[in-house]
């Protein structure tokens, strides 16, 4: 399988600092090219370009390509992709459990990288306020009459919509007898701003981190029954990267293992790229610029490709203002 490859355009010219004539042999025997999946979610594209940035100040050659998640997991397990740093679960348990079974495991998980994402319902906080606080509440007479049985989601053959499809089914929280308007992301948005300027009753496939949570006073009803998945709709973002790439690109690796955000951080650049229109490139440089602790954390012990300690080429390529 040949996938598209998009490289990643930054304007940088001119501001990284300039490379030592030789390189040691150890830099030299780690590749440049990093190859990103990115689906076409608001918040991995963001943070993707994130490490993009970081990288290519560090002289590696990033190169993004836009491909759903079924494909991704394809891609890593082929080694055509080397790096992914949205593997939402449970939303992606089957394929990610699939590409850790058997003796020749391909992929290396480096753990969460962002900490308190989770799924769920969530109503206008003035629904919550007037009682209806837990999943358990939905088919209530009084709530379920104003809500029209009726739960707004995203697309068809997403994860939320597969849980949703399966709750249904399965009568969970007596949805037995509730629709499904499955539309997509911005369609349920704009069904929800609509609701909120009206005050009207709605209820709506929410998660955290999304600009939405920033935008709309919304709340998130209790999950009794994990119907979104263990302790209440949490779910983890985990970056994966191919196990030949960690072998070969141990000091890239670091960083993308040290890349870590909260869902406010997340949801803040979703915010600039999705709502606000801004660059992905623009978002994820404004962000370092407002956050160079953190950014500093994610080079430590990281590298230049000549073996430079890479804060100091960070700092002065990207303008970073003293951690």
């Amino acid at each position: 399988m040949t996938l598209p490859l998009r490289p990643l355009t930054l304007a940088l010219a001119g501001t990284l600092l300039a490379a030592p004539l030789a390189v040691s042999v150890a830099q030299a025997a780690e590749p440049d090219q990093v190859r990103f999946s990115v689906p076409a979610w608001p918040g991995v594209t963001v943070k993707t370009s994130l490490a993009a940035t970081l990288l290519e100040t560090l002289g590696y050659e990033p190169q993004l390509q836009e491909l759903g998640a079924t494909i991704t997991y394809e891609a890593l397990n082929q080694g055509e992709l080397d790096a992914f740093l949205a593997a939402w679960l449970p939303a992606q348990q089957g394929m990610y459990d699939t590409s850790f079974e058997g003796d020749d495991v391909k992929l290396v998980d480096l753990g969460t990288n962002v900490e308190g994402a989770r799924l769920g319902f969530a109503v206008p906080t003035y629904l919550y306020e007037a009682g209806l606080t837990s999943a358990e509440d939905l088919d209530k007479p009084e709530f379920a009459d104003k809500l029209d049985r009726t739960i707004y989601s995203i697309e068809v053959g997403t994860g939320m919509s597969d849980t949703l499809n399966e709750a249904v089914e399965n009568d969970t929280y007596g949805l037995g007898d509730w629709e499904l308007s499955e539309t997509s992301t911005p369609g349920m948005l704009s069904a929800v701003d609509n609701a909120l300027n009206r005050e009207e009753w709605i209820v709506f496939a929410g998660w955290t981190p999304h600009w939405m949570n920033i935008e709309y006073d919304v709340k998130y009803l209790t999950d009794t029954q994990d119907m979104w998945g263990p302790e209440g709709g949490r779910s983890d973002v985990r970056t994966l990267v191919t196990q030949s790439f960690a072998d070969a690109s141990p000091n890239a690796t670091r960083l993308i293992d040290q890349l870590s955000f909260s869902a406010d951080d997340q949801s803040a650049m979703i915010r600039g790229f999705s709502y606000e229109e801004q660059e992905p490139e623009d978002v994820a440089v404004s962000w370092m610029r407002d956050n160079p602790a953190k950014v500093k954390a994610f080079l430590d012990g990281v590298t230049t490709r000549e073996g430079e300690p890479a804060w100091p080429a960070v700092q002065q390529a990207l303008e970073i203002p003293d951690a």
